[in-house]
């Protein structure tokens, strides 16, 4: 039971359980979910009685886990503590663009405990104003520009600090396949949860669905609704509403919509989860509970999910209703995005059988996943690097090579070891690796028309730049152990 205060009578939380989804064991949850960065109420020390006493979080969670219908009244308090605040100060990046009050975490740290005090104090009365976000571009693989948002220091501290609230509410509601922006979970569980699920269940036809510009395009109305779920207390409701009213400034110009969250917030992923937890998360757990016939296979990561069936006319039948389902609530799937893919363990020999020629393959995360065959014959997925994702970060790094032209040796190699590292770290799957070798070899390839270029008649050696590769780039390694045997592991 919860009472005014926050605080329950229950003192015992058990170990999460998988969601029972109806789905395979690849999409089982992964254990209980903490919010991101620990907290610093954390557990308190043990009592005389030798039971271990929980902290205001833990309790809020294990009561939503036990009672999944449960609204909580009183949450701010969570949210205005100093902890908090301070632990959610020290978690943004030191080094972020700053918002619109130009106001930098350093600055911000020098006077850090008076500066929290005063912004409890005005979350506490009401008195806290949310500032419009700042509009930022970045490139995108197929060369258009995605905006995002800078939001105010004190806006990233605060909704860090609402996260961490709302993340104790909603990570047992969450069901196991969605994967995005959420606790202890990452791409590559995603990955692996869609490989693991494709190669060992009847998965002969895949939905790869993209939801068209949906930060763009999510209804604020719906989203408050959705939180009102979960969520009574008006005053943290009140803060989400504040930073999707609080518009954007660009070029001095402010705009103010009244669907879209800015992405670049620390809010936006959450939301996000939310919004979709209620539009697809639930209503795919439902359909293919009791519409479906044969395997049914989902993993989703924020707006990018990919749905497996065995019977192409159920692939059919669920995409027409999707569609139906999104545009309900303001949402639309991408035209050219979204499409059916006859992909699986027989699919190469039905289209050799009418003609059609190899398996399609399916983008998902930046890898292309296609049918292939082990060295014993056994039907496998292969995931390469896309194509497209490559040549977009050697593009990025030609210009910043030529920025970096009249740097030393040492600091041109220092930051081409960080890229070709992190590369690695991400694409670093089996049977990838003719496309790390690719990349380390084009890197290595331009930092050679780099040195040559600056070298004014003295010609720089290939022996010469092979001794500097072998020096300062990693070599192209698998980092990431089989699906079969990571996805046993993590779940």
């Amino acid at each position: 039971m919860m009472h005014s205060d926050g605080k329950s009578d229950i003192a015992v939380v058990p170990q999460k359980q998988p969601n029972n989804a109806g789905g395979p064991a690849a999409e089982a949850a992964e254990g209980r979910a903490v919010a991101k960065g620990k907290s610093l109420e954390g557990n308190a020390c043990r009592t005389q009685s030798r039971e271990s006493a929980l902290s205001s979080l833990e309790r809020v969670r294990d009561a939503a886990r036990r009672d999944r219908k449960l609204r909580f009244t009183a949450l701010l308090h969570h949210v205005y503590a100093i902890g908090r605040l301070r632990q959610a100060y020290y978690a943004l990046k030191r080094e972020a663009a700053a918002g619109v009050d130009g106001e930098t975490w350093k600055h911000y740290g020098e006077q850090l405990e008076t500066n929290l005090q005063d912004l409890s104090q005005r979350l506490r009365r009401g008195a806290y104003r949310a500032k419009p976000v700042r509009r930022a571009y970045i490139e995108k693989a197929d060369g258009r520009q995605r905006p995002l948002g800078v939001p105010a220091l004190e806006d990233k501290i605060v909704q860090r600090a609402v996260v961490e609230v709302l993340n104790a509410i909603y990570e047992p509601d969450f069901l196991g396949f969605s994967y995005g922006f959420r606790p202890r979970r990452s791409q590559h569980d995603a990955l692996n949860a869609l490989t693991v699920a494709v190669q060992t269940r009847g998965v002969n036809w895949v939905l790869d669905a993209d939801i068209r510009s949906f930060f763009d395009t999510l209804d604020h109305s719906w989203l408050v609704k959705f939180v009102e779920h979960r969520v009574a207390d008006r005053r943290v409701v009140r803060l989400i509403q504040k930073w999707l009213r609080a518009g954007v400034l660009e070029e001095g110009c402010w705009t103010q919509r009244e669907v879209g969250t800015v992405q670049g917030g620390s809010i936006s992923p959450l939301l996000a989860n939310i919004y979709l937890h209620y539009v697809f998360d639930l209503w795919i757990q439902r359909w293919r509970k009791k519409q479906a016939r044969g395997a049914v296979v989902v993993v989703r990561f924020a707006d990018d999910f990919i749905v497996g069936f065995e019977h192409q006319h159920q692939a059919e039948q669920c995409l027409v209703e999707l569609r139906e389902r999104v545009a309900k609530f303001g949402l639309e799937l991408h035209p050219d995005k979204t499409r059916l893919v006859e992909f699986g363990r027989r699919a190469a020999r039905d289209r050799q059988r009418r003609g059609q020629g190899k398996p399609e393959t399916y983008d998902f995360l930046g890898f292309t996943h296609s049918c292939t065959l082990t060295q014993k014959g056994h039907f496998a997925v292969l995931r390469q690097t896309m194509r497209k994702r490559m040549q977009a970060k050697l593009h990025e790094v030609k210009a910043e090579v030529r920025q970096r032209m009249h740097a030393t040796v040492p600091e041109q190699g220092a930051y081409l070891r960080s890229v070709v590292a992190g590369h690695l770290q991400y694409y670093g799957v089996p049977r990838n690796g003719v496309a790390l070798r690719a990349f380390r070899q084009g890197v290595g390839r331009l930092w050679w028309q780099s040195l040559r270029r600056r070298s004014q008649g003295r010609h720089v050696t290939w022996q010469r730049m092979y001794r500097l590769i072998q020096r300062y780039l990693p070599p192209a390694r698998i980092c990431h152990p089989y699906p079969t045997v990571r996805h046993v592991v993590t779940t």
